[in-house]
């Protein structure tokens, strides 16, 4: 950073959203933790602020990332939203449990840093305002993981731990994840003054919003129509990009969908497996609205949320409607390319959707797992069935496979598609490596004794999700008899 030795202590921050008024936060303090100690670091994420992850691991970087002390330019800060949970309106929420240090400018634009588990709050709701190691390894693990794979989502710079116990279903010990976004404004920041009726600290809102992360809406003839229908465009590629990895977030209220149209807040999420459309992540969600199949439509919905508390503004509710429209087709759109890349298909043709339709049906009825399928289909030859033993062997039911691959060798004539070249395509869009959680688990046990050696392996896998790794096959493996007692819900 311009040749100047950095420090903990003087860490260049600045604090954007502290210039509001004061109504949109409460400024205060993290609260300390004992013998805080060294967990993990993304270097990736480390660079994007211009810090070398290695020096995260020193004293006085652990003493700032877990809250014990403050940068001499921090304004350390929690903000105030609200927001529909479940679909029911839940009223005022807030940061109960993240407290915001400031950002720091970087090439790309400033990057707000969040304390998340840092203590008590005026939003925490008769919470403790901290988070535990296991929580803290999920988030830190998917946000890594989720970047890597080209989906846009918050970052994780860092996890310190603290041998203090808090309590949840039974004792575990505290962390302190650092996350990292360009902002952390959520739909439900805009849906806390609407229902307030606010109109004045609305308009601060978005003016906020659209001048410092949406300036070129600026010149619209109506700004805040243009931020919804951005916002709306952006949500539903974030969505399309989910569906295609099997990513499924587990809790999609509006108070965790961020208005930069970024994956937010990691808790009962969870990466397909055996398929199932209705597979519901979330040991919490006994209704299913967060199910895989549902996200694409709950999407949808909380765009509209977000349309309703910003309607004030745009003014008209034919604007609003019109801006909301942008969302389906423009989810379609973006679902459609993703298949055909991971089909490795090249063109666009008329019967695309039924042979993508046909396909789910048969993982659907063999409950073949998502990434072993998309990374094995890679190996299909055009010319020769033969060769398809092992991809066929992922199926119960091989006849029904064969008739499929028929029709999948059809388009692929079709495009005159090279064996070698659509398999190099394939690779690059279907992973390999994703965090399932048997393989966080297993981390986060090894953790909980204080060998993070796994968390940091794990990191080092899915940093490079699309890449072979031989030396790491079994990290590609299906998931053990024993994972399917792991639940994760909304205390995860």
């Amino acid at each position: 950073m311009n040749g100047i030795a950095i420090t903990a202590h003087t860490l260049p921050l600045d604090n954007a959203f502290a210039t509001l008024p004061p109504a949109f936060y409460t400024r205060l303090m993290p609260t300390p933790l004992p013998a805080p100690y060294f967990v993990a670091a993304s270097a990736p994420a480390a660079s994007l602020i211009g810090l070398d992850a290695a020096r995260l691991a020193q004293a006085d970087y652990v003493e700032l990332l877990i809250g014990n002390t403050v940068a001499e330019r921090s304004l350390p800060l929690s903000a105030v939203y609200s927001g529909h949970q479940f679909g029911v309106w839940a009223g005022q929420l807030g940061d109960g449990r993240a407290i915001l240090l400031g950002d720091i400018a970087t090439e790309h634009g400033p990057m707000e840093l969040q304390l998340k588990g840092a203590g008590a709050t005026p939003y925490s709701r008769m919470g403790d305002g901290r988070a535990v190691l296991r929580s803290s390894i999920r988030e830190f693990l998917c946000s890594e993981a989720m970047a890597a794979l080209g989906i846009p989502t918050s970052r994780a710079l860092s996890i310190m731990g603290s041998q203090q116990g808090i309590m949840r279903e039974t004792v575990e010990t505290a962390a302190v994840v650092t996350r990292m976004a360009p902002t952390f404004v959520r739909f439900g920041s805009f849906e806390h003054w609407f229902y307030r009726k606010k109109p004045d600290e609305l308009k601060i809102l978005a003016d906020y919003v659209i001048d410092g992360f949406y300036p070129h809406l600026r010149a619209a003839a109506n700004p805040y129509q243009a931020l919804l229908a951005e916002v709306c465009v952006r949500t539903a590629h974030m969505i399309a990009q989910w569906q295609a990895v099997g990513f499924m977030h587990g809790v999609m209220n509006t108070d965790n969908m961020s208005i930069l149209g970024l994956t937010l807040d990691y808790g009962p999420f969870g990466f397909m497996e055996a398929f199932d459309a209705e597979h519901i992540c979330n040991h919490t969600d006994q209704q299913g609205r967060y199910s895989y199949a549902n996200q694409p439509q709950v999407g949808h919905w909380n765009c509209y949320a977000l349309g309703q508390a910003l309607l004030p503004l745009i003014g008209e509710v034919e604007l609003a409607q019109a801006a909301l429209d942008s969302y389906q087709p423009a989810f379609a759109e973006k679902m459609n390319a993703l298949l055909r890349a991971k089909l490795g298909l090249q063109t666009s043709q008329d019967d695309d959707t039924a042979l993508f339709d046909s396909m789910f049906a048969l993982m659907q009825a063999n409950h073949v797992d998502f990434t072993n399928f998309f990374r094995a289909l890679a190996t299909l030859q055009v010319a020769e069935p033969a060769h398809d033993t092992a991809l066929r062997d992922l199926f119960i039911d091989r006849p029904a496979f064969d008739a499929w691959a028929a029709r999948y060798r059809a388009r692929l004539l079709l495009e005159h598609s090279v064996d070698a070249e659509r398999q190099a395509a394939m690779n690059g869009v279907n992973p390999k490596y994703v965090l399932r959680n048997y393989l966080a688990q297993v981390a986060i046990e090894k953790a909980q004794q204080q060998d993070t050696t796994e968390v940091a392996k794990l990191l080092e896998i899915l940093q490079k999700p699309f890449d072979e790794q031989p030396e790491h096959q079994h990290y590609a493996a299906l998931p053990p008899d024993w994972a399917s007692h792991l639940e994760v819900s909304c205390s995860s």
